[in-house]
């Protein structure tokens, strides 16, 4: 689970810059855990284990979809996000932006249900997870994600909303009842709850507003590799964790097909000159460039979100290209994800 720091949640002192400093923090936590995700789906081999890829692909393009919401509700209340800075670009292993040092540390890391368990559905962890029949979790008292974006939900005022509406981001990458533009109080609250709905579920239910599992679920879907299902045995009166159990159709993890990259890649640069080491650079200028170009779209551009998507997929095809580069005799390079200053 992760643990946020508490002067996150100082920084909230009733004021409008603090809910703005409060969501700059948000927009970076949900775009942190996109490389985390991607790294590990990048593992995993054209056709093969194709059912957790579309589980993970699944909560990336939600994670997206977070981040955008998290830029809109700043941009409503008329700040500006910041996402052309090297700062901007956590460093892995380490913390999430905001996470304790001695909480949750984050990898890049190939596919293996440890690393779903222990980092993905830490990640997503809500403050009190539904434990299903097979599923245990240990439980601590944090201020979880869910936590941090009820305080911003709190401490949102109606006279807040002064932004520039023409600075929402509301493209039909996403459904109209997902993005939308946030001009007021009730906008921003329904957008939050989807933002958390769809990471953690409920205290009821697993379920997100779209009646999808949230992401915590769907991870552990993978670490215990069966679908979650609607309890046969359970009853009206049944308790909330009794409702459900991962009894469903099996999800299949066939560790053989995971292409062996390296774990962190970013801790030990490639020697100066190797296709690695140029793929990388190239992929890094590549991934740097997207983060301005969002910057951009965030910050009164919108219209160039679509040139952001047609970068988000040539990412795709250089990150295939790292991985199929050995760096020894049984592991092979993978992208770092970092920002690559102007020169």
């Amino acid at each position: 689970m992760i643990l946020l720091k508490k002067d996150l949640l100082q920084m909230l002192d009733g004021s409008i810059e603090g809910v703005r400093a409060a969501l700059q923090h948000a927009v970076e936590l949900e775009h942190a855990t996109i490389p985390v995700y991607l790294y590990t789906l990048y593992s995993l081999g054209p056709g093969a284990n194709q059912e957790l890829a579309a589980i993970i692909r699944s909560v990336v393009i939600e994670e997206m979809l977070h981040m955008t919401i998290a830029c809109n509700l700043l941009n409503a209340i008329g700040g500006a996000p910041v996402i052309d800075h090297p700062g901007f670009v956590p460093k892995y292993p380490g913390p999430l932006p905001g996470g304790v040092d001695a909480g949750l540390i984050v990898s890049l890391a190939p596919m293996s249900i440890e690393h779903v368990r222990n980092v993905f559905m830490g990640i997503e962890e809500p403050e009190t997870p539904l434990r299903f029949k097979a599923l245990a979790m240990e439980k601590d008292q944090p201020i979880t994600i869910g936590m941090f974006y009820d305080q911003i939900s709190r401490q949102l005022q109606e006279s807040f909303f002064t932004g520039d509406v023409s600075r929402q981001v509301v493209a039909g990458w996403w459904p109209g009842r997902e993005l939308f533009a946030i001009t007021n109080l009730d906008q921003a609250r329904r957008a939050i709850k989807i933002i958390v709905e769809q990471g953690e579920g409920t205290d009821l239910e697993p379920l997100d507003l779209e009646d999808d599992y949230a992401h915590y679920y769907r991870f552990a879907e993978i670490v215990h590799g069966r679908r979650l299902i609607k309890n046969p045995s359970a009853t009206p009166d049944s308790p909330p964790e009794q409702r459900y159990i991962y009894g469903g159709a099996a999800v299949v993890f066939d560790p053989g097909q995971v292409q062996p990259l390296e774990t962190n890649p970013g801790l030990q640069p490639y020697p100066a000159g190797s296709g690695a080491q140029i793929a990388v650079d190239a992929f890094n200028a590549s991934y740097t460039n997207l983060l301005r170009c969002l910057h951009q779209v965030f910050n009164g551009h919108p219209e160039l979100l679509r040139s952001a998507i047609g970068t988000m997929e040539s990412l795709k095809e250089q990150a295939r290209a790292i991985t199929s580069i050995k760096v020894d005799a049984g592991t092979f390079a993978g992208p770092t994800f970092q920002y690559k200053a102007l020169i």
